[in-house]
């Protein structure tokens, strides 16, 4: 009698299917057969057009702009698949968006990304993989394992290997206190030392940096964060090291989101190199932009999850 038991076919919708290509290239598989398309009036249409009846089932998914876009696609293709026979279905979210609503900052706020959460699990999830989530504790807002990957040891390689920076003349720079604990494990990782920006936000996509605490006169600044939205504060941060004696500044984000203007305004600004990985799919970027690979982190993560090996081993 023929089973699928251990058996596995990934799919993708359309936020970002030049990384899902290069996720299954490296588990040496293929994309399953499925279109992701929309009706004249917008709604999401999907189409699973093989079986996955008593398959384990992966679906690969940025929650990027245009975000609401992106996450109707997930859902529907989570619903298709769970009334398909999916044997189990894995959601691998390389950017989760609406991770910046994680708290009630104000009175009446939602939180967004609960109700995210929520909607996913709700649809038929049964785990949920994500890189550099903007808030760790958004694991806790679902009721389904979740592995959270680091993206450090990408950019650690990069930064050793292709930059060679060493650890002498290189500080690792927190662009607020919220970002202290991933700063602090990207600066063990490369050696260095740390230092940490003290800012505030006036209202929403707006930053004033008040103060440096640590020392980066004629240092190697790199700016390690998860996201790059607007870039406004990322360019004041840059600005801020360069009048402190900084020798040179280098930006690190897992998610290039860059919103409006925000490609524009960061190449001219006083940042010497932005590094992004490519979570979140760009048809072109700039000369002083770098995109690095996170399929090999990713594909890895899916097939020990699939062996039932441990995750935690990549990010020592």
């Amino acid at each position: 009698m023929p089973t699928n038991e251990n058996q596995f076919k990934v799919f993708a919708g359309n936020s970002n299917l030049p990384l899902a290509k290069k996720i299954v290239e490296y588990m040496g598989t293929r994309l399953g057969d499925c279109e992701v398309s929309t009706f004249a009036d917008g709604e999401v249409n999907v189409k699973i057009n093989e079986t996955v009846r008593g398959f384990d089932a992966y679906i690969i998914q940025s929650i990027a702009p245009p975000v609401n876009n992106n996450i109707m696609e997930l859902l529907i293709m989570i619903d298709a698949l769970r009334r398909a026979s999916a044997a189990s279905i894995s959601v691998i979210i390389p950017y989760f968006g609406y991770a910046r609503q994680d708290r009630k900052a104000r009175g009446r706020d939602p939180i967004t990304a609960k109700l995210v959460a929520n909607l996913i699990t709700t649809a038929g999830a049964t785990r949920v993989v994500t890189i550099d989530l903007h808030a760790e504790q958004i694991q806790g807002f679902f009721d389904i394992p979740v592995d959270n990957l680091w993206s450090f040891p990408i950019f650690s390689r990069y930064f050793l290997e292709e930059m060679k920076l060493t650890q002498n003349d290189t500080v690792v720079v927190s662009p607020d206190v919220g970002g202290v604990k991933r700063a602090r494990k990207f600066a063990q990782k490369l050696g260095c030392s740390l230092a940490i920006l003290d800012k505030r936000r006036p209202k929403d996509n707006v930053a004033e940096v008040i103060n440096v605490i640590g020392e980066v006169e004629g240092s190697n600044c790199i700016i390690f964060d998860d996201i790059i939205d607007t870039g406004g504060s990322l360019v004041a941060a840059g600005d801020t090291l360069h009048n402190k004696g900084a020798k040179k500044i280098i930006a690190a984000a897992t998610h290039g989101i860059f919103s409006l203007n925000a490609v524009e305004k960061l190449q001219n600004s006083s940042i010497d190199k932005i590094i992004v990985t490519d979570t979140i799919y760009h048809k072109e970027l700039p000369d002083k932009f770098v995109e690095l690979k996170s399929s090999e982190l990713l594909g890895e993560a899916i097939v020990r999850i699939r062996k039932n090996l441990s995750i935690s081993i990549l990010f020592r």
